[in-house]
């Protein structure tokens, strides 16, 4: 993935979205809502198997983004990334037009507006056609805050990372005690800056991209900080 590609990704609500082909993969992201929620859209090429991330407002919008995708409004999964309300205010309503399964952390999954068919914990695997996805529980902004690794098989030095509001470019999300915050940041140098390399793109659930690279260097000052 190029320079460029990696520290793309800006969008806006009603704007036009940011996509990357790798291969085995395309991913679409777009911003709904005045709070500038993301969603994205993972498809596998080879098969045509479509997962959607954070049904976060505006349906109308994400089934248009199906349709642009493959012409259709197929679909067959969307996980949250989780519990609180801005990130699922349209789930229901898309998963009512295409079907979809549904998918949250095992904590955050009974505070959702539709059923949970699928809990996911952390170490995990999610099947998306060919490709397979990584599970990881980020503990701390909600008890069960679920990101997504994706690496393609074709070119390893791909990896995105979708953090929901676990993790963004300056910081780890926001959390309500300190108990909270010491969970999250030790999740995150655990489970996501100690396994992945530094060119892994993070696609958070709010804002812009960002890479591991960009961020390692600031976890101390994080640390400090306490948020």
């Amino acid at each position: 993935m190029s320079t460029r590609e990696q520290t793309a990704g800006h969008v806006e609500p009603g704007g036009p979205g940011w996509s990357v082909d790798l291969g085995p993969a395309r991913v679409r992201k777009i911003s709904v809502s005045d709070m500038d929620n993301n969603v994205y859209l993972i498809t596998c090429t080879t098969t045509g198997e479509r997962l959607l991330v954070d049904a976060a407002d505006d349906a109308d919008r994400i089934l248009e983004l199906l349709r642009e995708d493959d012409g259709t409004t197929e679909l067959g999964q969307v996980l949250t990334t989780h519990s609180h309300w801005d990130h699922h205010r349209a789930l229901a309503q898309v998963v009512q037009a295409t079907g979809a399964r549904t998918l949250a952390g095992v904590a955050d999954a009974d505070d959702l507006p539709v059923p949970v068919d699928v809990r996911l914990g952390d170490g995990g695997l999610l099947r998306v056609g060919n490709m397979v996805l990584d599970i990881i529980s980020l503990r701390g902004h909600t008890p069960g805050s679920v990101a997504l690794a994706l690496s393609t098989a074709a070119d390893q030095e791909s990896t995105l990372l979708f953090t929901g509001d676990s993790l963004f470019p300056g910081g780890p999300g926001k959390t309500q005690t300190p108990e909270d915050f010491s969970t999250l940041m030790g999740d995150l140098e655990e489970r996501v800056f100690a396994v992945y390399a530094d060119h892994a793109v993070v696609l958070p659930g709010h804002g812009d991209n960002t890479t591991l690279g960009a961020e390692r260097g600031q976890l101390p000052q994080w640390r400090a900080r306490g948020w």
